[in-house]
């Protein structure tokens, strides 16, 4: 209907900066991760991205109803940064995002045995670097969740193209789409870019890229 709002229910504290909105085709309020952020939701919400060689987990708790996803771009960061917010820094990076997706998780209740976890993205994508930073993101994820105890429920990794990810944390449903080459050039570029200036301008503390 033309002229019809929607109100987007306050994001839970720490959340707040990451871009939302009301999706139409969808019908749902609708959060959209950029790399390097992490959101949370208790409400029936859609977090959605578009990953590279980058990884998302898909994280929730079916018991409290509460779930979030994470973007990560690399797998490890050293030093002593607080993760108790998200600042699009150290989240960036696998280490951080895992531990802060999860905590938050499990501050509204429950155990690390209660979680679903659904992993995504990890595509050989950049070519024109020597390293598969998917491939390492994908092997980063994996043994994390193995020394921290929690089976993965489901996964879409690896491979040569890129994904558009629609997930619902209040359901644990996820909606995985394949890039078209037009769509994955622009992902590619991003993240070539982006990967630049990590290496350019690392952040708190020594960084373990692999």
């Amino acid at each position: 209907m033309i002229g019809l709002t929607h109100d987007i229910a306050p994001a839970l504290e720490g959340f707040e900066g990451v871009k939302r909105y009301w999706d139409d085709f969808m019908e749902i309020t609708s959060a959209k991760l950029m790399p390097g952020e992490v959101y949370v939701s208790r409400k029936d919400e859609m977090i959605t991205t578009v990953l590279g060689s980058c990884i998302s987990a898909c994280i929730r708790n079916p018991k409290t109803n509460v779930g979030g996803m994470n973007h990560f771009m690399l797998p490890q960061m050293g030093g002593s940064k607080s993760i108790s917010t998200v600042d699009g820094t150290a989240t960036r990076y696998g280490n951080w995002a895992m531990e802060l997706l999860i905590n938050e998780i499990l501050k509204y209740g429950g155990n690390k045995s209660d979680l679903e976890v659904k992993l995504f993205g990890g595509g050989k994508v950049l070519d024109n670097i020597s390293m598969d930073v998917g491939k390492h993101n994908i092997d980063f994820v994996f043994n994390f969740l193995d020394q921290e105890g929690i089976a993965v429920a489901a996964y879409d990794v690896g491979d040569r193209f890129s994904r558009k990810l629609l997930y619902f944390p209040h359901t644990g449903k996820v909606k995985v789409r394949k890039l078209k080459s037009t769509n994955q050039s622009v992902v590619v570029r991003r993240e070539a870019a982006y990967l630049a200036d990590i290496r350019k301008t690392p952040r708190d503390g020594d960084i373990d890229l692999f």
